[in-house]
């Protein structure tokens, strides 16, 4: 495709499931959400990690309630607290193979 953006070249050359993480289309970009996940780390202490559309990631950490951890990683999500990458990589090694967001 002409004018093609470098990343949807890159994001297609991916396996599963990390193809699956990030559009590589255009038309993708009107449909994709970031892939998330958390980590409590205590009972009120809990990392989070989303994807970036630009194919990176990043991994944030806050202090909850505590009460509903599914229902709070949203939350940290907003306050962005950015942890460490080596931190960052220790917490979500399902994201080893995608660049950390700096």
């Amino acid at each position: 495709m002409e004018n093609e953006h470098p990343i949807f070249k890159k994001v297609r050359t991916l396996e599963s499931p990390l193809r699956e993480m990030f559009p590589g289309t255009r038309a993708e970009i009107e449909t994709w959400k970031p892939t998330r996940r958390h980590r409590a780390l205590a009972r009120c202490v809990l990392a989070a990690a989303q994807t970036r559309i630009e194919f990176a990631w990043g991994a944030y950490i806050d202090a909850v309630p505590g009460i509903s951890h599914r229902d709070e990683f949203e939350e940290v999500l907003r306050h962005r607290d950015k942890l460490p990458e080596a931190v960052a990589r220790i917490l979500f090694p399902q994201f080893r193979d995608v660049p950390y967001a700096h």
